[in-house]
C-alpha cells in the first residue's frame, strides 16, 4: 500500500520494538547446523532455478562436497528455462548435477484437467514420482542416500498449513509434506523459516549473481496453473512465449 512502510513504522514505535534483527552471519550458522546434521552422508537436492532451491543448494553445497542436484523439467516451464538451469548450476561448480527430461509424462498425466488444485497435487505427485526414481537410480550408482534438501520457504509452509496447528490451506506445494513413507530421506531446508526477500539476502551475503537473485518468482506447478482449462502443449507454448515478452518488458 502506499503508507504500508508508514504503517508498520509507526507499529514499531507505539509497541516499542527494537530494530535488532539482521541475518548477518546467518549463511554460517545455516551451514555449520547443515554440516553438524549430515555428516559424511550424501544429500540429494530437487532445484529449479529459482531462487529459494538456488541459494538452498549453494549452502548445502558449502556444508558438504557429498551433494547431488536433481533438476526435473516437467515442460511446464518458462522458455528456455532448461538450458539457464543447466548452465547455472555449471558455472556455480555442481559437479554432481542431473538433468531428467519428464515433459511427456507430464502432459499425460494433465490431459482432461481443468481444475487448479487438482492439477496441482496431480503435478505434485508426479514430480515425486520422477524424482524418486532418479534417486533410486543414483543410489544403486552411488551407494546410499540418507537426505533431501528443499527449497522451502516460510510461506510455502504457511499456505500448505504446515506452519500451525490453526493453518488453513491456501494453496498446496509439492515441497511441502509431499514424500512418500518408502523413500525415507531425511529433510534438510536450508531456509524454511525465511521470506523470499530474506533469502535474497542471504544469496547475496553467499555471492551469488544478482541476475539469479532478482529472477521474477515462478511457481512450482509452472505455467499450468496460469492456464485456465485444459494443458495442452500448444497452449504452452503460446503462453511461454508470452510470458517471456512480458518478463523482458519489466
Amino acid at each position: 500500500t502506499p503508507k504500508g512502510m508508514k504503517i508498520l513504522n509507526n507499529f514499531l514505535n507505539i509497541c516499542g520494538c527494537k530494530r535488532n534483527y539482521s541475518i548477518k552471519g546467518l549463511d554460517k550458522k545455516i551451514v555449520a547446523e547443515i554440516r553438524a546434521t549430515v555428516g559424511d552422508e550424501t544429500v540429494i537436492v530437487g532445484v529449479s532455478g529459482g531462487v529459494d532451491s538456488l541459494v538452498s543448494s549453494v549452502l548445502i553445497k558449502q556444508a558438504t562436497p557429498k551433494i547431488f542436484c536433481v533438476f526435473v523439467n516437467h515442460g511446464l516451464l518458462r522458455k528456455g528455462d532448461d538450458e539457464y538451469v543447466k548452465q547455472l548450476y555449471s558455472s556455480l561448480g555442481f559437479e554432481n548435477f542431473y538433468y531428467v527430461d519428464a515433459s511427456e509424462t507430464f502432459l499425460k498425466k494433465l490431459r482432461g484437467i481443468t481444475d487448479p488444485e487438482l492439477k496441482r497435487k496431480i503435478i505434485g505427485n508426479a514430480f515425486v514420482e520422477v524424482f524418486e526414481k532418479k534417486v533410486n537410480e543414483l543410489k544403486k550408482q552411488h551407494g546410499e542416500i540418507k537426505f533431501l534438501g528443499q527449497g522451502t520457504i516460510y510461506p510455502d509452509r504457511i499456505e500448505s498449513a504446515k506452519a500451525s496447528a490453526a493453518a488453513a490451506v491456501i494453496k498446496t506445494h509439492h515441497n511441502v509434506g509431499g514424500l512418500p513413507e518408502k523413500m525415507r530421506l531425511n529433510l534438510i531446508e536450508p531456509v524454511k523459516d525465511l521470506y523470499k526477500d530474506e533469502v535474497r539476502e542471504l544469496g547475496k551475503a553467499i555471492g551469488l549473481p544478482k541476475e539469479a537473485l532478482s529472477r521474477h518468482p515462478f511457481p512450482g506447478p509452472g505455467l499450468a496453473v496460469r492456464i485456465v482449462g485444459e494443458v495442452t502443449k500448444e497452449r504452452l507454448d503460446i503462453l511461454a512465449a508470452a510470458d517471456a515478452i512480458f518478463i523482458e518488458e519489466l
